[in-house]
């Protein structure tokens, strides 16, 4: 065990079945402590309490992996701030390909000391927006497996992610709370960009009993060359 490292931390790797090297576990201690010092200069999170960081932050992000674990991958996280889940998820699976897009500069450059602080390879943190980034041959339909754990809606994200997934390739999407009619326009919207629903997770880690979930979504066909549209359209008249 890592001193620094809350028992509730070690409790909620072991409900996701998951083990650690020490130089994992070391890792995600430096990146906490980098986390909420650069958090006093810039706003990378609302979240400063140690023990929640490594909850709300650590674990959340690493609960995907309850629906998605391969060797291999090609990762894409969209809009991930101070790195969740992409950062996360490379410390426990550093034979994945990882990359981080995010439009605001300030993080992005969080995103490549972390990077360069923890010694990580096949990782880059890129400067973008996700609906123009989508429209590039160079990330268009790349990656296995697209993620977005950010506070849009469902037919946004689906709207957003599909267009970097890959024939065969999965989404998975963080969500929380009643998602009834969400889900619906969701279901509605993943069918517009050639995907659909293949699960629906609850997340039941300690200190995270608030409804979470992972929505999975799997990318039967390739998504139609009009998507993503520019974001002031898709508020306007958004998919579902």
């Amino acid at each position: 065990m890592v001193e620094g490292l809350s028992n509730k931390f070690y409790t909620g790797l072991s409900q996701l079945s998951l083990t650690m090297s020490d130089q994992q576990l070391a890792q995600f201690l430096r990146y906490q402590q980098e986390l909420l010092d650069w958090n006093t200069r810039f706003n990378l999170t609302a979240i400063t309490d140690p023990e929640d960081v490594q909850i709300k932050h650590f674990l959340d992000s690493l609960s995907l992996l309850t629906v998605y674990d391969r060797p291999q991958a090609d990762l894409l996280d969209i809009g991930s701030g101070a790195g969740f889940p992409g950062l996360a998820l490379k410390i426990v699976r550093p034979e994945w390909n990882v990359t981080l897009l995010e439009a605001t500069g300030k993080k992005v450059t969080f995103l490549r000391h972390m990077i360069e602080t923890l010694q990580l390879e096949g990782i880059i943190a890129v400067q973008g927006r996700a609906e123009e980034l989508a429209h590039q041959e160079a990330y268009r339909a790349k990656f296995d497996l697209v993620t977005a754990r950010a506070v849009a809606s469902l037919s946004a994200l689906l709207e957003y992610s599909a267009p970097y997934c890959r024939v065969g390739g999965s989404i998975v999407l963080p969500k929380k709370g009643d998602m009834v009619d969400e889900l619906a326009r969701g279901r509605r919207a993943a069918g517009q960009v050639g995907a659909v629903l293949k699960d629906d997770v609850v997340v039941e880690v300690p200190g995270l009993a608030d409804g979470r979930r992972l929505l999975v979504w799997r990318q039967q066909k390739a998504c139609p060359v009009q998507y993503p549209r520019a974001g002031a359209v898709m508020i306007k008249k958004p998919l579902g």
